[in-house]
Order: C-alpha cells, then structure tokens, then sequence
C-alpha cells in the first residue's frame, strides 16, 4: 500500500472543500447569470417594445389631431390658414411616419426576442403578437389612403368631398387605435409575466444557492469529519493504549489502520509493548533470582551496569537461621526446603520493604544492603535496623505456621535468627566474569556485618550492628552498646551495639536493665572489677535471660585468675569467625 502522509491528506481535505466550494459558487454564478440575462431581455426588448407601442398610440392620436385641426381651420376659414397649412401638412406626415417607425421598432424588438433562445419560452404568444402588428402595418396602408384623399380634398377647397371623407378617416383611426391599445395590452402581459417570472427565477436561484451552500458545506464538514475522524481514531487508541500501558497491562496490540506517519507511529508502538513483555518477562523470571530493582536497574539505568563499579558507604546485613544444623538433621530434604522457603520468604520481605536489596541466600542466611541509589544515605541505617527487627517477628510468625507446615504438633524445632549490621565503605558494583555477574558489595563492611552476625551467637544477642550503624539510627531505635571488640581479619576495634526496638517501643525494663548493663561496661573499662561484676550480677538477677551479661561475668572469672596488662584498653579479641 502506498504510504500517504498526513500532510497530504490535511492538504486533500483542504482541496476538497475549496472543490465542492468551488462547484457550489459556479452554480449560483450560473444561476446568477440566468437572472442577469433574463433582466437585460427585459430592459432590451420586452419594455423597449412596450414603449415603442405606447409611441404608436401616442402617434396615432397627434396625427390625428393635426388631420382634425387641418379639417377645422379649413371649416371655419380662420386668417391666415393659407400660410399654416404647409406646417400642419408636415405635422401629419410626421407623425405619420412616426407612427409607422414606432410599430417597425416594436415588431423590431419582438422579433428579436423571438430569435433569442434564452428567452421566456413565450415565443408563440409573441409571434401573435407579431401578427397583429403586421396587420396594423397593413392597416395603415389603407389609412394612408383616407389620409391621403383628405388631405387633397382640403387641397382643392371640395368641402362635400372632405365630409364624405372624414368619417370614414375616424372610423379607421378608432380601429387603430383599438388594435393598438390591444397590441399594448397583450405586450404588458407578456412583459409583466416576464417580470414576474425573472423575480421567481430569482427567489428560486436565492433558494437554491443558499440551500446548496448549506449543502455543500454540510458534504464537506462530514467528509473532513470523515478524514479527520480517520486520522484522530488511532491517535486515540495510541492514547488508551499508552493509558493501558502505564497501568501495568502489556496485552496491548493497537491495530495498524493506516500507512501514514500515525500508522508508522503505530508499528512503533506495538513493536515497544513487544520489548516492553520481553523487559517484563525478564523482570518476572529473574526477579526471583535477583531483586528487582537489580534487575530493572540493569535494563533501565545504565549507572548501574558500570564494570569498574565504585566506593559507597552502605549498610550491609546478614541474618543467619540460629539451629540450621540440627534442624536439618531432623527433617526430610521436603521439610526441610518447604521450611527454608518459608523462612526466606518471610525473612525477605521486610528487607524489600524497607528499601534493601538481597544480595544473596547463603544457606540459611540473608544477605542484604542500603544505600544510594536505592534509598538515602542518611536513611539507610534506620531502615536496615528497622528492617532487623521485622525479620525478627517475622520468624516468630513462621514458628506458629511450622505445624502446618510439618505436618506435626510435637517435637518441633526452636528456631531463632542471628543479625549483624554493619555501615561502611564497601565496592559495588556489576562483579562478576564475562559469562556470569552479579550486582553485589564487597569489602571489609560486608566481612564485619558477616562477623557481628557470628558475635550475636557468643554475646547470645538477636541483632547486633557497628558503631556507624548506631550513629544513623540512633534517633530512630533503642541500641545498648554490648562490648568494643576485635573480630577476626580487622585490625582496628570496633564498638557494637544490640538493637532493643523502636524507639518508644520499648519496655521500661529493659531500659533499665540496659542503662544497668551499660553502667558495668564503663565500670569494666575503667577496671573497677567488683563495680562492673556488681553490675552485670545484677543484670542476672533482673533478667536471667540476658546472655551478655553473663559473657562478662564469665570474663571478669578470667580476668581475676589471669590480670590484664597495663596496656589494656577494654578491647576483646574475637577469635571465632
């Protein structure tokens, strides 16, 4: 099909008004022509004819009156007839011929009208009327005569001859004048009708120019309606079509109506939703393997695929499932990977929904991050911590779902998860070989996050996180600082912190046994042994279940058989990963 573009059809509506326009005007102007001919029938012939007619009558009466006053002088022998006379004779034989002038003209003009073909169809009437003329023209032959005798009987002083003329005279100038004004009246019929018929014609032709104007206007409003109607139609379901797309639904195909630009549009569209399936399907099988955003970012933004990648300070967390040994030794490999499913599951959950990415399952354990450009940097401590404490609630919801899950009411196994947090300047980036790569973080954060998740098991804590994870979310959450220790493959020491809850979620207890925890960790660094074991005694007796205080009880035991140095500044060296 022959690509036609829009411009060319906006340009062939235009063409096609200004023709149906174009044909509208002509046939007024015909009509219009019609009216002005018939007009110029009637002022060249029709009236001309009437008037001439009017003159025969006219002249028909003055010759007679110059006859009569002949007849009188002579009768009544006035003074000085002898000298008018000649005047009076010439008079007669004026109007006379003026008369006959007259009724040649009008047959003149009728004959012309006659000839014309774009008369009033009245031909018939006015060869009738052309008849009777001719018959007065043969009249006035024989009053010519009577004319004539009379005239010479005055001549000649034969008064007996002159009244045996003069009624004769009479009686052929009244038939005259008879068929004359006849000839007239016919003549002004004829003329008025012609009148009237052009004013007919007129309204008529007024009618039907206003009627094919509204009609014609009325044909190119619905034919540029059509066109147009043609060209908006798909713009329109490019519309609905980019509406349905914005909502999530990529089951659009807009069909191709037209070759113009707009159709060519079309195909571009439809080839887009194609891609934008494929992307969505990529997004889908993928997204199960990788976090979405990952996974949108490498389709999307580029700034994330860089192969250099680039130093960030981020948040990292691994939670790791507390018992993962003996719970795998009591399960089925079915039991097993339905609970581990769930766990992960519920475990990850949170960490979507506090802006975090999974980096990676290890077995049991969790590996997640914050950081730009995924949230806010001075956010992602908070969310990290927040997102903690969720996973935390979220396994004690999987332990009231394992008997479902199980199938089994006793014996069931007591899990638990371990958290460590850690903020610092990590490598992230698009890592990995030319065949396989991942989107990860890598550094000495990742590894302290990696070793605070181990050191909960020692300090028997649920979350514990680094000195500059507490500093951004100090405000938001409770921390109790635990210890300041070394972990393995660090060189510097490092303070961490357990996470209590949200801020204001807290029990008053437990902020007083903290506040009584954190009162024997400044008494242990400043080695006043009998306050701080005073003090984390009697955090034992206040919650037996606080396994940190006991971790120090149990040291300040060793410290007491086996005195620091001078050098000792509080630090204790972890030699367990």
């Amino acid at each position: 099909m022959r690509r036609i573009n829009i411009s060319a059809k906006i340009f062939g509506i235009a063409v096609g008004l200004m023709l149906i326009m174009a044909l509208a005007a002509t046939f007024t102007a015909r009509m219009s022509s019609v009216v002005s001919n018939q007009l110029r029938i009637l002022d060249d012939h029709y009236m001309p004819a009437y008037v001439a007619l009017g003159e025969v009558d006219a002249a028909a009466g003055d010759e007679a009156g110059w006859v009569r006053r002949l007849f009188i002088d002579d009768l009544e022998g006035q003074s000085g007839i002898a000298q008018d006379k000649p005047r009076i004779k010439a008079g007669i034989v004026h109007e006379g011929e003026s008369l006959d002038q007259a009724l040649a003209t009008a047959r003149e003009l009728i004959n012309k009208q006659i000839a014309d073909p774009s008369g009033f169809d009245d031909d018939v009437a006015l060869g009738r009327l052309d008849t009777r003329l001719e018959l007065l023209q043969e009249d006035r032959v024989s009053n010519a005569e009577y004319r004539a005798k009379v005239i010479d009987a005055v001549d000649r002083g034969d008064r007996q001859a002159f009244y045996a003329l003069l009624p004769q005279f009479d009686r052929n100038r009244e038939a005259l004048v008879a068929k004359i004004d006849i000839a007239r009246a016919e003549m002004e019929r004829l003329a008025r009708l012609a009148a009237e018929g052009t004013r007919a014609y007129q309204s008529r032709a007024v009618y039907l120019s206003s009627l094919l104007m509204l009609l014609a206007g009325a044909v190119g409003l619905a034919i540029a309606g059509v066109i147009t109607q043609g060209l908006v139609r798909p713009v329109r379901r490019l519309l609905d079509g980019t509406a349905v797309i914005e909502g999530g639904m990529l089951d659009v195909n807009i069909p191709v109506t037209s070759r113009d630009e707009i159709g060519r549009l079309t195909e571009s569209f439809n080839r887009m939703v194609v891609e934008l399936r494929s992307k969505e399907r990529i997004r889908a099988t993928f997204g199960k393997y990788v976090d979405p955003r990952i996974v949108e970012g490498l389709l999307d933004r580029p700034e994330l695929n860089r192969a250099e990648g680039e130093r960030r300070v981020m948040t990292i967390l691994f939670c790791d499932l507390k018992g993962f040994t003996s719970l795998s030794e009591g399960l089925t490999p079915t039991a097993l990977v339905s609970v581990i499913n769930r766990y992960l599951t519920l475990g990850s959950a949170p960490v979507r929904e506090h802006g975090g990415i999974i980096d990676k399952y290890i077995g049991d354990a969790i590996m997640a991050f914050w950081g730009p450009p995924f949230c806010a940097a001075e956010d992602q401590g908070r969310r990290a911590c927040f997102a903690a404490l969720e996973q935390i609630e979220a396994v004690a919801r999987l332990r009231e779902e394992l008997p479902e899950l199980l199938g089994v009411k006793r014996n069931l196994p007591q899990m638990s998860v371990r958290i460590g947090i850690a903020t610092g300047e990590v490598i992230v980036g698009d890592i990995g070989s030319d065949v396989t790569k991942s989107y990860t973080v890598m550094g000495d954060t990742v590894n302290l996050a990696s070793r605070l998740e181990g050191a909960s098991k020692i300090y028997g804590t649920r979350i514990l996180i680094n000195e500059q994870a507490a500093a951004l979310a100090g405000e938001w959450v409770e921390l109790r600082e635990i210890d300041s220790i070394l972990v393995v493959g660090k060189t510097e020491p490092q303070r961490v912190y357990e996470v209590l809850g949200r801020k204001g979620h807290v029990a008053a207890e437990l902020l007083a046994l903290r506040d009584r925890y954190v009162a024997g960790l400044e008494a242990y660094r400043r080695r006043d042994w009998d306050a701080a074991r005073a003090e984390f005694a009697q955090c034992r007796v206040d919650d037996a279940d606080d396994p940190a205080a006991a971790v120090f009880l149990e040291r300040l035991e060793q410290i007491a058989a086996v005195p620091p140095c001078a050098e000792w500044n509080g630090v204790w060296t972890l030699t367990a990963k």
